[in-house]
């Protein structure tokens, strides 16, 4: 059983060594969380340094070393030689550097699950590694269930969350009300009426209860 966890990348160094598809999709959702991506390849076409033309990310066409490792946060090894990836594991493991190897779960200190954002709001699935298509499967599900409006309700709870803990010092009157303002109601009444209607009905709520 793994620890579940979200991890802050930005500005941490995270090295990709590989560029092909895989590797090009970990990339876009290293940049997406602002982690300084470094990008090792023998090969990098044209195609794949005009698309990261703009991103802030360096791209470093050479064999692989151990060297390019250094002071990175995590590693994705996504070659198409097994016997490569198994040595940047090594590398990793020595370096102490968290490695995942693509499609090789027995070579991964973390994975990568399928996850559905909206905003701030993420859920992430897991199967540590057993069968990821599955996750997929579930996630496409989520998608359907977990729509925008969650995002946009998370927004609002954040503004409401900083009023509750300046109003109410008591923690079993502030638990309470954050958990009436993350509940079922909350939420309907937010998805009927919009922001401004929930906001006056937060607002009765925390009033009826602050110090």
């Amino acid at each position: 059983m793994k620890y579940p966890v979200f991890l802050n990348l930005e500005s941490r160094r995270v090295v990709v060594i590989g560029a092909g598809v895989v590797a090009t999709r970990k990339i876009l959702g290293l940049l997406e969380a602002k982690a300084r991506v470094v990008v090792v390849a023998e090969e990098i076409d044209d195609g794949l340094a005009a698309k990261f033309k703009d991103a802030d990310i360096e791209l470093i066409q050479s064999k692989y070393s151990k060297d390019y490792l250094a002071g990175a946060t995590i590693a994705f090894a996504a070659t198409n030689d097994e016997k490569l990836n198994e040595q940047i594991y090594k590398d990793c493991q020595q370096l102490e550097v968290l490695c995942n190897v693509v499609d090789c779960p027995e070579l991964c200190d973390f994975f990568s699950p399928a996850v559905v954002r909206r905003d701030d709001l993420q859920i992430a699935i897991c199967t540590e590694g057993s069968f990821p298509a599955y996750a997929g499967h579930l996630r496409k599900k989520l998608e359907e269930i977990i729509t925008p409006l969650h995002g946009e309700f998370v927004g609002e709870l954040e503004k409401l969350r900083g009023i509750v803990f300046e109003k109410i010092s008591d923690i079993d009157k502030r638990k309470s009300v954050l958990g009436t303002l993350a509940g079922d109601e909350a939420f309907e009444i937010f998805k009927r009426n919009g922001p401004k209607a929930f906001g006056d009905w937060a607002e009765k709520i925390i009033n009826e209860i602050k110090d």
